[in-house]
């Protein structure tokens, strides 16, 4: 089972950054089932000990690669999207339509949920993960400009950034269960109704 590790790879180490480059190159071609310490080292031209020296095996490299994958998904789509929208309701829905569409797009979150699903168990069930922690930190901050800006419903932000992360990542992981009726287009434009009424003020708190 994969473990996202609580300290990202640090983006000063070129190394560490060049090996998640090939193990995320190798996942997308061949899966991750097999995918060992020595076939990174491999594909990345180096030996063992350097791969070694970062990661204690499969697990710990792997969870820093997700992390990594989807902070950058959510850095980069977010803010993207929500440029130009009028208040802080608006930018949320907006950027997190977007990281739902890049997800969906996203060839190791494909190839992942396609082959091997059983992988993000854990951040699906049981804990979250380093870069789910990253997200809601995003998303609180824009709940609580939201609200400032009365845009957004009265609420504890921790609590409605958990609801907003489920909704998004249900969709991402489960987009099979829709596919047939509501291809990616559709699924991305109904969570932006079901998140712009989650989050819009009611009559009563106006």
């Amino acid at each position: 089972m994969v473990s996202i590790s609580n300290e990202e790879e640090s983006p000063s180490d070129p190394m560490a950054q060049s090996l998640l480059d090939a193990a995320r190159d190798s996942i997308a071609v061949f899966g991750l089932r097999r995918l060992t310490l020595t076939d990174v080292a491999r594909r990345a031209g180096v030996s063992r000990p350097t791969v070694y020296r970062r990661w204690r095996d499969m697990d710990t490299l792997l969870g820093d690669l997700l992390t990594r994958e989807m902070h950058a998904v959510v850095a980069s789509a977010a803010p993207r999207a929500s440029a130009g929208a009028a208040d802080g309701r608006s930018r949320l829905v907006a950027g997190a339509a977007s990281v739902l569409a890049d997800l969906r797009a996203h060839p190791l979150m494909s190839r992942i949920l396609d082959t091997e699903p059983e992988a993000l168990v854990t951040y699906t069930f049981r804990r979250l993960g380093s870069s789910q922690r990253n997200a809601l930190a995003m998303v609180e901050e824009q709940i609580r400009a939201g609200q400032a800006d009365g845009s957004v419903r009265p609420g504890e932000p921790a609590q409605l950034a958990r609801m907003v992360l489920l909704l998004v990542q249900s969709a991402a992981q489960s987009w099979r269960l829709t596919e047939d009726v509501l291809p990616l287009d559709g699924l991305t434009r109904e969570v932006r109704r079901m998140l712009d009424g989650y989050l819009q003020p009611g009559e009563d708190d106006s």
